[in-house]
């Protein structure tokens, strides 16, 4: 039943795919109960004269401001519909959000939020940017006849220092694979804590992390069994670690063997960078006979402070964007009939060594007519 063109995989949503997670946004839709979203992060060049290592402590975190240098990475964003136009709808058709107010744009990029926010009427946009895309953002503001209403800052968040006091809107495109992956929400909410007025808002204000299951014979098999006879040698060996590797691809709507379930919902106006880290319980019922070779991760974006809310998802049954979605796979092929019950938990939280990476736990468990299982499993998204 596997649909999917196995050379648009990424084994893990990490650098060697060399994209950027960023959000997108479905305004002419009402957010589905399965939406999305995940970020991607593309290949950091070498400094001048500089070699990388291989095998070396580099980790993402690493890489990650220097990606963002990349012309690429922001052609594919800007490239991303569903994203950019969300984004553009939802600054345009709520002027009142924006009329005579002033802007930060965290995480700028070239700068598109940021020339939405003028057209809308803002009275002054601070763009802060930390790559070397800053330089660019500048001239772009430039060449566009705003440099009295935008200023690019270049720099951290956190280090850099702004010409005012407060600010009465955060507009930010934070969102990674995985919703968590390698993003910025942790910048994004320093940045309210600091300079976000009394009565201010931010944008988007919601995220939600959702839950599916699949079969995937077809591609488990290409991806994981392939190990157990490569050229005639064993090397099985490495299987443990293959299947420890989320993948980020494009998922068919119809491999979806069960409902569709919210794990997790953020309130980015409110939540501390604590809140990143969670257990949640999760209970997936099969809408029909079928084999479970993976869960699916998701996400939506909302900002339920328009005239009507509005947001987008990035959902296997969505119109696609960068993000796709993760496929965990399990070592068991599970056996579900229709109406039972895959049950677990899934517990998330940033890697110790490095925030910008992602552990998860898996538990999952079923009592079925044909199949009975218990598990624990573990992932990183690296």
């Amino acid at each position: 039943m596997d649909q999917r063109k196995g050379g648009d995989r990424n084994a893990n949503g990490g650098l060697a795919e060399a994209t950027a997670s960023r959000l997108r946004f479905d305004s002419d839709e009402e957010p589905e109960a399965e939406e999305e979203m995940g970020m991607e992060v593309e290949e950091s060049p070498d400094a001048e004269g500089e070699e990388e290592v291989i095998g070396s402590d580099k980790t993402s975190a690493d890489y990650y401001f220097d990606s963002y240098s990349h012309f690429g990475i922001h052609e594919e964003m800007l490239k991303d519909v569903v994203r950019t136009k969300s984004y553009q709808n939802v600054i345009t058709q709520n002027g009142f959000l924006f009329k005579d107010k002033i802007v930060l744009d965290v995480g700028a990029g070239t700068g598109i939020l940021s020339l939405f926010c003028v057209k809308a009427g803002a009275k002054h946009v601070y763009a802060i940017e930390c790559s070397q895309m800053a330089d660019m953002a500048k001239e772009i503001v430039k060449a566009n006849g705003y440099s009295d209403v935008i200023t690019v800052i270049k720099g951290k968040v956190e280090e850099i220092e702004l010409p005012v006091p407060k600010v009465d809107v955060i507009i930010s495109e934070w969102m990674g694979y995985f919703l968590l992956f390698e993003n910025m929400l942790n910048t994004v909410l320093y940045a309210r804590d600091k300079w976000l007025a009394d009565g201010g808002v931010v944008l988007p204000d919601k995220a939600s992390l959702h839950l599916t299951a699949i079969e995937d014979a077809e591609y488990k098999e290409d991806k994981i069994a392939f190990w157990d006879n490569v050229y005639g040698f064993d090397m099985s060996c490495i299987k443990k670690q293959a299947m420890m590797e989320p993948l980020v691809d494009t998922v068919d709507a119809n491999q979806i063997v069960t409902n569709c379930q919210l794990l997790k919902t953020m309130d980015i106006s409110k939540m501390t960078p604590g809140d990143a880290s969670f257990t949640v319980p999760f209970k997936l019922v099969a809408e029909r006979n079928d084999y479970i070779h993976a869960l699916v991760a998701y996400f939506n974006v909302s900002f339920t402070k328009c005239h009507k809310m509005m947001g987008f998802s990035t959902g296997p049954r969505s119109k696609a964007t960068h993000w796709k979605q993760t496929v965990l796979y399990l070592e068991d092929v599970i056996t579900i009939c229709q109406g039972e019950t895959l049950m677990g938990s899934m517990t998330v939280t940033p890697n110790k060594k490095n925030p910008r990476d992602i552990d998860i736990k898996l538990k999952y468990s079923i009592n079925g007519h044909r199949c009975q299982v218990s598990r624990t499993q573990y992932y990183k998204m690296r």
